[in-house]
């Protein structure tokens, strides 16, 4: 990242607006929190069931949070600590950020992380993301109660077709992107082929002995292995 593209990443204007963002973000889970905890008493939960019900869930919510942490540590060196923190805060998922980026840089006509990573870029990129974030907002605004009865009609009809779909949906969008990094070089190949072989291993383990901490890790332990494994394919045989 150019020095340009540091200064406008990390500016205080950039700061203030992502820490608006958060601040909404924390916001909403304190109201969610409250109307949860009063509503309990009809649910039949006493106060030590709520209690032990919002500790279980904090404790359950660090290991998809350290998950996340292992890829904001190389989202950062992209996009800046502001625009990070805006949209993992808001979207919660490294991997659609991670596209998201890709596809505006590549919008733009670069490579995130080249020399031609210009400030033009970083504004397309955000921008990318931000636009691809609102329409999910404004979809389930207008569309989750239609959604919602769809969704159980098909359901009763056929139970693993939204499963499949969504998934068969995530594969396209994530092996396209794949894909094209594995054409540009064998390093990149070795990378990609060490990460999936990785991440299929731990989903099958996770669903196997049902170990929802380590899917929600799957993709940043998998990531770091196919960080190792190229480096390792790189230096014994190229």
């Amino acid at each position: 990242m150019s020095e340009e593209v540091l200064s406008i990443a990390g500016d205080g204007v950039v700061w203030m607006i992502a820490l608006l963002v958060i601040s909404f973000v924390i916001f909403q889970a304190i109201i969610f929190f409250k109307i949860a905890k009063d509503a309990a008493p009809a649910a039949g939960l006493s106060k030590t069931e709520v209690v032990r019900a919002a500790r279980t869930g904090f404790i359950s919510s660090l290991g998809p949070s350290f998950g996340i942490a292992i890829v904001i540590i190389s989202l950062i060196s992209i996009m800046g600590a502001p625009v990070t923190l805006m949209r993992i805060g808001i979207v919660g998922s490294a991997a659609t950020e991670t596209a998201a980026a890709q596809i505006g840089a590549n919008a733009f006509g670069v490579e995130l992380g080249d020399p031609d990573f210009n400030a033009q870029a970083f504004t397309t990129m955000v921008w990318t993301m931000c636009l691809g974030g609102m329409g999910w907002l404004v979809f389930t605004l207008l569309f989750t109660k239609t959604l919602g009865k769809t969704e159980r009609v098909v359901r009763r009809r056929n139970p693993k077709a939204m499963a499949v779909v969504s998934l068969a949906a995530m594969l396209g969008a994530f092996g396209y992107l794949l894909a094209e990094q594995m054409v540009s070089g064998l390093n990149y190949a070795a990378s990609g082929v060490f990460a999936l072989a990785v991440m299929v291993t731990l989903m099958i383990v996770s669903d196997k002995w049902n170990i929802s901490w380590l899917r929600e890790w799957s993709l940043g332990i998998s990531m770091v292995c196919g960080m190792i494994g190229g480096s390792v394919f790189t230096t014994l045989f190229l």
